[in-house]
């Protein structure tokens, strides 16, 4: 039995335009609360990564809600032959996605109330979005699952060395990245090595997929974009861990931490998104606060219903 079917979720896939390498796919998956509902929540997985958190689900379809998840453009189960896996150049290329999914979930499914959700890169892009849709009322709340806001880097790095690998990204996007994803938190997570979450490792791989300079500069100037503070209308909820750790191999550190995100970088740029936004740390929280051990993750979602059962 697929995991899909095994977990009860229907996919749909989404034509999008073709881009520079051709063809193009997204694929929403759908699980629908038991009783009639017309509130749902959309959620946007990060970088290397694809909607496998089944838990997300089983929570919001106990609240009554529609549940709604987006594998991204040449993420997950959207990633076709030709493409180079997880390569964006512009977080602006997802709205199209987001856009086609929101209309399904409103028009098609007569839902009134939706909720975005962003997992790391995912929290980036949907807190853009929220953004640009500031006006029109298509998101009626953001909550944000350890947000990337800015690079794991020194500060020193940051101010000297992104600017020209943003500018450089820009001109020659297929120039390969130095440097890569590192394998520690897959394991930590992953039930075949450390953790208790079964996944497909082609689609989220320990060492994750090679970068281009392209990926870089599109998340570095959506980054700069953010951290010159958003004007966000709806409610933004903000989880993040209580500390970090370095990424890098596997150690037992990872599993009380955030050892891809530097917590302090979401802490600062939270503030500038909007006029409602509240900060919660999570004690002992992983990069994905949902996949934390038992007690932690039970905290996040107490933590997502308190936030959900006020705003509605």
């Amino acid at each position: 039995m697929s995991w899909d079917k095994k977990h009860e979720f229907s996919t749909q896939k989404l034509k999008l335009k073709d881009d520079w390498e051709g063809e193009v796919e997204a694929t929403l998956i759908v699980r629908k609360a038991k009783s009639q509902s017309d509130k749902a929540i959309l959620y946007i997985h990060g970088f290397v990564d694809y909607f496998f958190q089944n838990n997300l689900a089983d929570w919001a379809n106990n609240l009554n809600i529609n549940f709604y998840a987006l594998d991204l453009r040449k993420h997950g189960r959207s990633l076709l032959p030709h493409q180079k896996p997880n390569m964006s150049r512009s977080m602006l290329e997802y709205m199209e996605e987001i856009d086609l999914a929101i209309d399904i979930i409103r028009k098609e499914d007569a839902n009134n109330f939706l909720i975005l959700l962003g997992h790391s890169t995912g929290g980036l892009i949907s807190s853009l979005y929220a953004h640009n849709h500031r006006d029109d009322n298509r998101v009626n709340a953001l909550i944000l699952n350890s947000p990337f806001f800015d690079f794991n880097k020194p500060a020193w790095f940051k101010k000297t060395v992104m600017p020209l690998v943003g500018s450089i990204g820009l001109r020659f996007p297929n120039l390969p990245s130095p440097e890569g994803l590192k394998e520690g938190y897959v394991k930590s997570i992953h039930d075949s090595y450390h953790g208790e979450w079964d996944f497909n490792l082609d689609y989220k791989p320990l060492l994750g997929f090679k970068i281009n300079l392209g990926w870089i500069a599109a998340i570095y100037w959506a980054q700069k974009n953010l951290q010159s503070g958003l004007e966000i209308n709806c409610p933004v909820l903000v989880m993040y861990s209580s500390k970090s750790s370095p990424p890098g191999k596997y150690n037992t550190l990872m599993h009380t931490s955030d050892s891809v995100l530097d917590v302090d970088d979401i802490k600062r740029y939270s503030k500038g998104l909007g006029k409602y936004v509240k900060n919660v740390e999570i004690e002992n929280g992983l990069h994905d606060l949902v996949l934390s051990k038992k007690e932690v993750r039970e905290n996040v979602f107490n933590e997502m219903t308190d936030f959900v059962e006020n705003i509605q």
